[in-house]
């Protein structure tokens, strides 16, 4: 069983940990009674969509021996206008940069975490409709 703890600061900025003993700073914007001072939790869920998938597809593309000198994945997210507002739509644009890049090796990557691997992903896919698109950049 993981395992993750959540202990209140002041207004609404809290410090949570979990077992790997990282702590994060958890806030809000002072608009909505927080200080800015550390990520939303919202924010945080689709930082870890872009985690998860992330080291799904360079670790398949290393085991693939795809030669990429660069990864960067951008998500942007619609949320539904009604509580819970849980995210319906995200998209994800995959950017590898490297030299002579398979886009179908990248495509094949991304598809066995979307479908496979990224646990993240199942939950999202729950509510959301996810799509990406890949950007090639030819590098030395």
């Amino acid at each position: 069983m993981k395992k993750a703890s959540l202990s209140w600061i002041k207004g609404l900025q809290f410090i949570s940990q979990a077992e790997s003993n990282h702590a994060i700073v958890v806030d809000t914007s002072p608009n909505g009674g927080g200080y800015g001072a550390g990520n939303g939790p919202m924010e945080m869920v689709l930082m870890a969509l872009a985690g998860c998938s992330g080291m799904d597809v360079v670790s398949i593309l290393q085991k693939k021996r795809v030669n990429f000198s660069g990864f960067h994945i951008d998500v942007e997210a619609e949320r539904a206008d009604q509580h819970p507002k849980v995210y319906t739509v995200i998209r994800m644009k995959y950017i590898v940069e490297g030299k002579d890049i398979s886009e179908k090796a990248v495509r094949d990557a991304i598809e066995l975490s979307k479908n496979k691997y990224c646990s993240v992903s199942a939950m999202l896919d729950k509510t959301a409709d996810i799509s990406y698109t890949i950007e090639l950049r030819e590098s030395n």
